[in-house]
């Protein structure tokens, strides 16, 4: 078991009476204000969604190495989406050991980065339906965790529904992690870092290994049924004078299995200017005075670290 919280949010899926949403949120606001992390119980996703997900992502991560870059993220463009290798992704400067293939909204080419069709193998038909189907069904679960974290902050429930996530900015990966190296201490699927964005959900398979720097220490997160597991990112962190709390965790599956996860990424929308929180005068979620540009501006920012040599193209 975790010492994370678990916490049942049925009842911001639901019209339900103010006295049980407050209750969640209460302990939501408990969570983030410790650790920034709980795990997400009640939440209503399909089993048979995780199933097919899951299924047609093991199916596309054993085809070939070079069936899996027929996708490879040179093909995607500025939309950032498509297959990358083991190695191919940077976290705080280092190669992580982990393939996996990035996803996002599905919309028609346009000027925008990070906007655009997401790229889906020919191999494995069914990880198309599957992937958007969890895109909006997982939408619809960020944007009512949301709904609780307000209400935590003594907020409208509908405060960000109705602002900063009204066309949220919605990005999606599926990671596979080889076995790390028994014998190399040093060797991270991905390396300690915090999330940039607003709230993060996770999936993960039964193999584990996400780790989480809490007041205490670091402790492990483990895969527990039914769930997934919640973390807030850089900008609520700065949203709330670091009231709430935006937490390192890292990834070292030492399992002896491959491992999969499935982070889901709930951001304000691309154009959003995202202004302080009405309880918080003067704090700005960049941590600058001064900043005037938007959400998507800063999250270039972000990502350009990631895959330095794919954003030279953008």
């Amino acid at each position: 078991m975790s010492e994370l919280p678990v916490i049942n949010v049925a009842p911001l899926l639901a019209d339900t009476d103010g006295a049980a949403k407050h209750r969640v949120a209460d302990a939501i606001g408990a969570a983030c204000r410790d650790s920034g992390f709980f795990y997400v119980s009640g939440h209503g996703v399909p089993q048979d969604l995780l199933t097919r997900l899951d299924a047609a992502s093991r199916h596309f991560f054993a085809l070939p190495d070079e069936v899996k870059a027929e996708i490879s993220m040179d093909k995607g463009g500025k939309a950032w989406r498509g297959f990358f290798p083991v190695g191919g992704e940077l976290t705080s400067g280092r190669p992580d050991l982990k393939e996996g293939i990035y996803f996002g909204a599905e919309t028609p080419p346009g000027p925008l980065p990070l906007h655009g069709p997401n790229l889906f193998p020919a191999q494995v038909a069914e990880l198309r339906n599957a992937v958007l189907e969890y895109l909006d069904t997982m939408t619809a679960l960020a944007q009512s965790v949301m709904s609780g974290i307000a209400l935590s902050l003594g907020l409208d429930e509908d405060y960000f529904r109705a602002g900063y996530t009204a066309h949220p900015t919605v990005l999606f990966r599926i990671f596979h992690y080889p076995p790390a190296p028994p014998d190399d201490p040093d060797t991270w699927g991905v390396g300690e870092h915090t999330d940039y964005g607003l709230l993060t959900l996770l999936l993960q398979d039964a193999n584990g290994g996400l780790q989480v720097h809490t007041p205490r220490g670091w402790t492990e997160a483990p895969p527990l049924e039914n769930t997934f597991v919640c973390n807030i990112g850089d900008m609520l962190d700065k949203l709330t004078g670091g009231h709430y709390r935006s937490t390192p965790h890292r990834v070292r599956n030492r399992s002896g299995n491959e491992r999969l996860s499935f982070p889901f990424f709930f951001d304000p929308g691309w154009d959003s200017e995202v202004p302080p929180l009405p309880y918080a005068p003067g704090q700005r979620w960049d941590g600058q005075v001064d900043f005037t540009g938007t959400y998507g501006e800063y999250l270039l920012s972000k990502v350009s670290k990631v895959f330095p040599r794919l954003f030279e193209t953008l």
